[in-house]
């Protein structure tokens, strides 16, 4: 997890090297919590949601100062469940580990709690590449999840082949979720580390 990413001015969060954009879904609702400056400890905002093969980010509609955005890398996500309430919208909640700085202590950094609400139509298109993404990133990365290692880099995820993803996506038409084609960013542009 990394509160407040960096960001283009449009609000498109900054690449990775070898990071590759899958979607982006507006009208999501989010929550986390264990936020540091927030009262307390939860924010709740309305936005839009980026995923790619390293992460997922939520990036807020109306940014405040403690919070902009919200980045968390697929590596570092776990006891995702997709939820389909009777009275309430469908929604996603899980768990993500903090990144934690080089030569930090891990026991400083709680873990976030993170609740995804689809308000605004269908989900039938984000949820399965959502999940499919989180498998194929563990499938590919599975000597470094399952090791008992204090630390393993979440950009190891960018190595992950997309395409295979992508061939069994399917779009339903009442989800507003949106695919990327093309890259949005050259790949000059891009980050190295997850911290500066």
């Amino acid at each position: 997890m990394a509160l407040n990413p960096h960001l283009y001015a449009n609000g498109m969060p900054v690449a990775f090297i070898n990071e590759m954009f899958v979607l982006i879904r507006d009208g999501i609702e989010f929550e986390i919590n264990n936020i540091h400056g927030a009262r307390g400890g939860i924010i709740k905002a309305k936005g839009v949601l980026y995923l790619s093969n390293v992460r997922l980010v939520f990036v807020a509609d109306k940014p405040t100062q403690v919070f902009t955005a919200f980045d968390m890398p697929l590596l570092y996500v776990h006891g995702e469940k997709f939820h389909q309430p009777v009275f309430h919208c469908n929604n996603i909640t899980g768990v993500v580990d903090p990144v934690v700085p080089y030569g930090q202590n891990r026991d400083m950094y709680p873990a976030h709690s993170f609740k995804i609400l689809f308000k605004h139509g269908g989900c039938g298109t984000f949820v399965p590449l959502f999940f499919n993404m989180i498998k194929f990133v563990r499938q590919y990365n599975q000597e470094y999840v399952s090791s008992n290692a204090t630390h393993f880099d979440p950009l190891r995820a960018a190595q992950t082949p997309v395409d295979e993803v992508m061939n069994c996506a399917y779009v339903d038409p009442s989800d507003p979720t949106k695919i990327y084609l093309q890259q949005p960013a050259p790949e000059e542009h891009r980050r190295e580390t997850y911290h500066s």
